[in-house]
């Protein structure tokens, strides 16, 4: 069919049920080939386009008039533009760029945060295919509800790099979370999620709330300050700052554990992650203790985490076996992938801290939540202003897909 003439369909108007399979046996009659289609719906008002290859036998304008026909006795009105062999040689020629997909979080997404991020977008060479509304549809008297849309789009593989860093600024301007992911068929496999437990999992930070408790606040504070400012490496600070709990009573131990509050959007995340079939884990600096606790109410699979020594029920301030430091949960992570037999790109990691940064660069999905300034930048995929739960909106997922899931 070389040389046939092409057509761009576009077809409008109030949905109804069988417009598209009316459109499409009238196409047939005319042997007409279907090159591209696509479609969507927005409050009941269809938007269909189609690229159709009329055969070389057949008269174009009939092929229009019939169409036309077909579209006004289903109530839509049909326009046609046509394509030259030109056009469409560029077109096809632009399948093998590659392509992102840019999610975006916020609260009552505003004209002006989509104006933002499609005209960053544009201005990196990229450009938008389709958008897909993920959230559910907002009533008119919640202005503030969870909005979160999704972006497929395409260019050079430089400009994924140049956008998140525009983004990232634009995101504290106007107050949104936002993802740039490669749409490659690693992120339609995930199959692995990997947790941070501190101020990730669980909104407090079990040593300073123990420390606390022992009235040793102020000199473990200190010890993670000169920690911060790099005196001291995390093996050597977390020694320190156990020394300070010894003494301590197991009850307290197991008190604070107990009463360790989870994180916004926990439950509905990890409800979601075990129905659809993920395995997950918790890969921490923190106490084991404590992702006992956790692994057993949010049916974790895995726990790798640090061990505190209990003597005659009290804390002894030492440590047992390795230190899970930085290096430690990428290293961690990658013998999870390997014995689950998938690749790093399969993997989700989710953290907070300046030390979950080289788990969050191994994992195929790296999101640091309601972290650092330097923490997000680096991390690339990032969840400031939501729930733990709005990690479901970066694999695709859209509401009525997780309320399935639960």
């Amino acid at each position: 069919m070389a040389g046939s003439p092409i057509l761009l369909v576009t077809v409008s108007g109030h949905d109804q049920p069988g417009l598209l399979a009316m459109l499409t046996a009238t196409l047939a009659r005319h042997q007409a080939r279907v090159l591209d289609i696509g479609q969507a719906v927005i409050h009941e008002q269809l938007n269909l386009a189609m690229l159709v290859q009329v055969p070389a036998g057949e008269d174009v304008a009939q092929v229009r008039a019939a169409l036309s026909r077909s579209a006004r006795e289903g109530g839509v009105t049909a326009r046609f533009q046509p394509i030259t062999p030109a056009a469409y040689r560029g077109w096809v020629a632009g399948h093998g760029k590659s392509r992102y997909i840019v999610t975006l979080l916020a609260n009552g997404i505003s004209a002006e945060q989509l104006a933002r991020v499609a005209s960053l977008i544009e201005g990196h060479g990229l450009n938008i295919d389709t958008v897909r509304r993920l959230s559910g549809r907002v009533p008119l008297d919640d202005a503030e509800a969870r909005a979160s849309v999704e972006m497929s789009v395409r260019g050079p593989a430089a400009g994924q790099r140049e956008l998140k860093a525009a983004l990232f600024e634009a995101a504290g301007e106007l107050t949104f979370d936002f993802s740039v992911q490669e749409d490659s068929v690693y992120r339609r496999n995930r199959r692995l999620v990997a947790f941070d437990m501190d101020s990730t999992l669980i909104d407090a930070e079990i040593v300073d709330e123990l420390a606390a408790r022992h009235g040793v606040g102020e000199q473990v504070a200190g010890i993670t300050a000169a920690a911060m400012r790099g005196e001291l490496d995390f093996k050597e600070s977390l020694r320190r700052r156990v020394a300070l709990l010894k003494g301590l009573p197991e009850a307290v131990l197991a008190q604070v554990a107990a009463n360790a509050p989870i994180m916004e959007g926990t439950h509905r995340l990890l409800n979601s992650l075990r129905r659809l079939g993920y395995r997950t884990a918790i890969i921490s600096g923190g106490f084991e203790y404590v992702g006992r606790r956790l692994c057993g109410e949010l049916a974790i699979d895995d726990l790798f985490a640090n061990s505190m020594t209990v003597a005659n029920g009290r804390l002894t301030g030492e440590l047992s076996g390795d230190i899970v430091d930085a290096a430690g949960k990428a290293r961690i992570l990658a013998g999870l992938c390997q014995r689950q037999g998938i690749s790093p790109h399969q993997a989700i990691a989710i953290g907070d801290g300046a030390n979950d940064l080289p788990m969050l660069t191994a994992a195929g999905l790296g999101i640091a939540f309601r972290a650092k300034p330097v923490v997000r930048a680096s991390a690339g995929h990032a969840i400031s202003n939501f729930g733990l739960d709005s990690v479901l909106y970066l694999l695709g997922f859209s509401d009525r897909e997780i309320a399935q899931s639960q």
